[in-house]
Formats: C-alpha cells, sequence, structure tokens
C-alpha cells in the first residue's frame, strides 16, 4: 500500500472512530433500528436518481445493502443501544480481523504473511486487554450484536470483491438503497408501531445531527473510499487498518461522553497500533508468505 493511501486510511479510521459518538448521541433520542435506517435514506435520496446503476447483477447490490445496512450497522447501532459503550462498540466490531484473514485466503485465495498475522496477534492482544477490563460491562445481548455485525463487515467486503465493480460510488449508493426499508421493518418488529411512532414524533437536532453525520461524511465519503481500497488492495491487507477506529472511538467516547479511557486501555491502544504498523510491513517478494494461493 503506498504512502498517501495509508495516510488516507487512517484519516477515514479516525472519522469512523469520532462516529461512534455520534451513533451514541443518536441512540440516547430514537429507537437504534430506526435511526440507522434515517441515516442510510438520506445517505441515497436524492441522490441516487443521479447516480446510473453500477453494472453488476441485482443480487450483490441487494446483497450488500443487507450485510453492509442491517448486519454491520444495524446491529451494531442496537449494541449502542443495548448498552455498550461507544468505544467498546467499535473495539469489538474489529474482531473482523480474524474473518476477514478467512475469508481473504480461503475465498479470495490471498496470501497470508507472516508480518499480517503477527500484527493480527499483537491487535487481538490489544483487544483482549481492553474486553479483560471491562469490569463486566460487556452484556450477553450487545456482545452478540456487535460480534455477529464484525462478521457480517467481512461478508460485505467479500461482496464488493466478488462483484467486481469498478464504480465504487455507484455501487455503495444503490446497494444502501436495499437497507432502510428492512431496517424500518425490524424496528417495527422489535419495538413495536407505538414505540416506532413516538421516536419519529421526537426526532430533535440531536437525532437530525447523528443521522447526517453518518449519512454524508462517514457513509457516503468513507466507504466510497473504503471500497475503492478493498478493489485496489487485498482484504487482508485493508483489514488490519480497521483496527485504529477503537483507539480513536475510545478518545471520542472519552472526549464527548465522559467514558474511562484508563491506563490498561492505554497500553492496549499501543499494542494495537503496533500490530496495525507490523502488518503494513512489506516483506521481500518470496519471503514471509505463511500460506500462498493455489
Amino acid at each position: 500500500m503506498n504512502q498517501k493511501d495509508s495516510l488516507l486510511l487512517v484519516l477515514l479510521m479516525a472519522l469512523w472512530g469520532f462516529n461512534f459518538s455520534v451513533i451514541k448521541l443518536g441512540v440516547n433520542n430514537m429507537d437504534p433500528f430506526l435511526l440507522t435506517a434515517l441515516r442510510f435514506t438520506l445517505a441515497v435520496l436524492p441522490l441516487i436518481f443521479f447516480i446510473r446503476r453500477p453494472k453488476v447483477p441485482w443480487r450483490y447490490l441487494m446483497a450488500y445493502g443487507l450485510t453492509f445496512g442491517v448486519g454491520v450497522w444495524g446491529f451494531t447501532t442496537l449494541s449502542v443501544g443495548a448498552g455498550l459503550s461507544s468505544g467498546l462498540a467499535s473495539l469489538l466490531l474489529d474482531m473482523s480481523v480474524i474473518s476477514s484473514l478467512l475469508v481473504g485466503r480461503y475465498l479470495l485465495k490471498e496470501q497470508v504473511t507472516v508480518s499480517k498475522v503477527l500484527g493480527s496477534v499483537l491487535a487481538l492482544l490489544g483487544l483482549g486487554i481492553i474486553i479483560w477490563n471491562q469490569d463486566g460491562s460487556v452484556t450477553a445481548l450487545g456482545l452478540a450484536l456487535v460480534l455477529s455485525a464484525s462478521v457480517f463487515w467481512s461478508v460485505n467486503g467479500l461482496i464488493v470483491k466478488r462483484s467486481g465493480t469498478r464504480e465504487i460510488f455507484a455501487f455503495n449508493i444503490w446497494g444502501m438503497a436495499f437497507a432502510p426499508i428492512p431496517l424500518l421493518l425490524l424496528a417495527l418488529i422489535v419495538s413495536g408501531p407505538e414505540a416506532v411512532a413516538q421516536s419519529i414524533a421526537d426526532i430533535n437536532g440531536s437525532v437530525l445531527f447523528s443521522a447526517a453525520f453518518q449519512a454524508y461524511p462517514t457513509t457516503l465519503l468513507g466507504y466510497w473510499f473504503w471500497n475503492k481500497m478493498i478493489v485496489k488492495y487485498s482484504v487482508s491487507s485493508v483489514a488490519p487498518m480497521t483496527l485504529l477506529v477503537p483507539v480513536f472511538a475510545l478518545i471520542g467516547g472519552y472526549i464527548f461522553f465522559g467514558e474511562s479511557l484508563d491506563a490498561a486501555q492505554s497500553v492496549a491502544a499501543v499494542v494495537i497500533l503496533l500490530g496495525v504498523a507490523i502488518s503494513e510491513v512489506k516483506l521481500p517478494k518470496g519471503r514471509g508468505v505463511i500460506v500462498k494461493a493455489s
């Protein structure tokens, strides 16, 4: 990965990290599934009427919308609503580093190198330190939701790769169009029609800011660039960069909501950063390959 793309990815990880605080702001004032549906509605409309549909089968667009809109962000937002801190939700979402490496190796036939494995192990060690020091704040429901979201994150990358699209922005827009209706249906099923109606009636400035921030810089700009990198580089090369997101999310949680950032979390953040750095080390060609695609 060249230096320019690496720097831009770090800036994107900072944006995504602070976005978890914005999500918490929204779920404090609105049903989680409904908030996510509003996010993707704003991201798609009216832009979709000015963007030509990408030349890929409909099944990829539908699968992308469901895995990205419902699987990744519907479940993640619900996990924050279930009591997980914004920083912890971001942290656990990064367990996708494991499934992404497996997807890269077994489904996309990508190389898995010593540096990628070692970097991921160090990063996961950092994640483990933070989880170990949460004082029982990891609820079973929140854990199940965000870990499910982490698997969907890896599946989402596979869908983009398998689609073979080069029209990244159009693919993102048209795929997200399949997210709002399923999210609205889930809100009705989980919370009930009366609660959804009341949530809509109680929309305020905090909700609108949260949804707009998630829709525009985070989703439209962020995932356009992310999917571009997924297409340009291997999944197992790009995926470790997401380990930076919880670092920024923990900082954001501390600044905006007073969520604790203790000594153990600080140490873990350093370990995660070290793991990401090692994962990005370029070894001489032909060396350091643990598994090579056949």
